[in-house]
């Protein structure tokens, strides 16, 4: 279950300092995105150390009937073990179809510290979570109906990944992820993928894992045709990022936009949104703060960004409803919580799970707090995959909050790039998927944009009209991995 405010008030009041709760944007000290008031690293070595790893390899159970059911699709999960106490969990699912040259492309969630079953499990898996959470139905809407999908739980210590939690930075992650890669692509299993066209889709916090993943990526690919880095080149061709936090400078004031007026209703009274708004103009406020981590880039300005913008404006700007579906107020029970099932030893001894799974890690999150990752510019990075030619889409749905269309739009159109021109020029008609009017879109050159309506923060995890549940989420994802720009049905 997604974790809110409103519900943990009293919880939290309860708990060390140090706690952190949440789904993909944890609660710490009852701020949503909150930091650490205990000074220190939280960098660690975990506690699990499974008998036998295997260095530079992955362990492997193949086909276990958990999840994918329709008849003949092959599934594989397991570990790609980084380092003798370095294990990344993935979950692959072959294409439904035409499956030895459909892309391949990589499924990460965000926090940071948040595991990619949500994706798999909550959004465009091959199947999904019932409402109570005991068990699963095949997802028709799946995106393994036109790409191959792995799903990795990432950075170590994330999900059923476990071993040393030292990564703190989008870009140690993407380090870590790189090498996970360079070990799938070598097993005997899936070698043959290495040619085929390789995407990268991710939500949340993966407005930085995106951006920083595929141009590390593209960095590496690089070095390997210098001869300066032995590898498997990736084949990036695609990147997708929904409801992502990219460009804080550019996106915080969507937060004031939001709560005061979006297509639903106000979160907040005048006054709180007169507060809000002070905190980001006054003089060392949140706009300064976020501009002097820009400038200067070090750990205490961005985590001293971070937690002065989230204390003063992302979280009380969210009143009581819930911050990843604005049509709800808090607690929203939907999307079901995962827990109990992957949780389950008759799930996890079918899959080689070896961790116990947790929604969100503390110590990822923590670590990521320390640096100030949080308050990072990622738009550079995102203009340099752009540039480069890689087909990019930036995704989100109108009841999201916590990283909403206001914001991400400021981002987007901050943009700049062979495309922004013919962008800016674009007017937003209507996305139909059968003939429903589902969103608003742009498309310039390779980029495209689109805004889902009555879709909260896990827009694939949601509806509109008489479509079904994930239909205008895989008509996009469709299209994109067709190469092609976004078209109405």
């Amino acid at each position: 279950m997604l974790l809110r405010l409103s519900a943990l008030t009293s919880l939290l009041a309860a708990l060390p300092a140090s706690s952190v709760l949440g789904d993909q944007i944890p609660v710490v000290n009852g701020v949503l995105g909150g930091t650490e008031t205990v000074v220190g690293s939280k960098f660690k070595v975990a506690d699990l150390a499974p008998a036998a790893t295997t260095p530079g390899k992955l362990r492997v159970v193949e086909n276990s009937g958990v999840c994918e059911t329709t008849p003949g699709v092959y599934q594989a999960s397991g570990y790609g073990d980084l380092t003798s106490n370095e294990s990344i969990w993935f979950w692959f699912f072959a294409a439904r179809k035409n499956s030895d040259t459909a892309p391949l492309s990589i499924w990460l969630n965000g926090g940071p510290g948040s595991s990619s079953m949500i994706g798999l499990f909550q959004e465009n898996g091959p199947c999904r979570i019932t409402n109570d959470s005991s068990g699963v139905t095949l997802n028709p809407n799946s995106w393994n109906e036109v790409s191959n999908m792995l799903y990795i739980d990432q950075p170590v210590g994330v999900g059923f990944s476990h071993g040393s939690t030292t990564v703190g930075t989008s870009q140690q992650a993407a380090s870590d992820v790189w090498k996970f890669l360079q070990i799938f692509f070598a097993d005997s299993r899936f070698s043959k993928f290495q040619k085929n066209e390789f995407a990268l889709w991710t939500e949340s916090y993966g407005g930085h894992y995106g951006p920083t993943f595929a141009a590390y990526f593209l960095s590496q690919n690089a070095a390997i045709a210098k001869g300066t880095v032995s590898g498997v080149p990736i084949n990036l061709k695609f990147l997708g990022v929904g409801d992502g936090l990219t460009d804080p400078l550019n996106q915080y004031p969507g937060y004031i936009e939001y709560a005061a007026s979006n297509p639903y209703h106000a979160l907040v009274s005048s006054s709180t949104l007169s507060r809000a708004n002070t905190s980001w103009t006054k003089s060392g406020g949140c706009k300064d703060l976020i501009t002097e981590c820009y400038s200067q880039g070090d750990d205490a300005t961005c985590s001293k960004a971070q937690s002065f913008c989230n204390n003063n404006i992302l979280s009380p700007l969210a009143g009581d409803y819930d911050v990843y579906y604005v049509l709800a107020r808090n607690p929203d029970p939907y999307p079901p919580d995962l827990t109990p099932y992957l949780q389950s030893k008759s799930v996890t001894s079918k899959i080689g799970a070896e961790a116990t799974w947790e929604e969100s890690s503390d110590a990822v999150y923590a670590n990521f707090a320390d640096t100030g990752d949080w308050m990072h510019n990622s738009r550079p990075d995102l203009e340099t995959v752009i540039k480069a030619g890689v087909r990019t889409i930036i995704y989100d749905g109108d009841a999201d909050y916590i990283l909403n269309f206001n914001g991400v739009e400021a981002m987007v159109n901050a943009l700049q790039t062979q495309f922004t021109a013919e962008y800016k020029q674009q007017q937003f008609t209507n996305y139909t998927v059968k003939g429903q009017a589902t969103g608003v879109f742009k498309n310039a050159g390779t980029f495209s944009y689109v805004r889902i309506f009555g879709a909260g923060h896990e827009v694939p995890a949601y509806t509109h009209g008489s479509l079904s549940v994930g239909e205008a989420a895989l008509q996009m994802f469709s299209q994109i991995m067709n190469n092609s720009s976004l078209v109405s049905t």
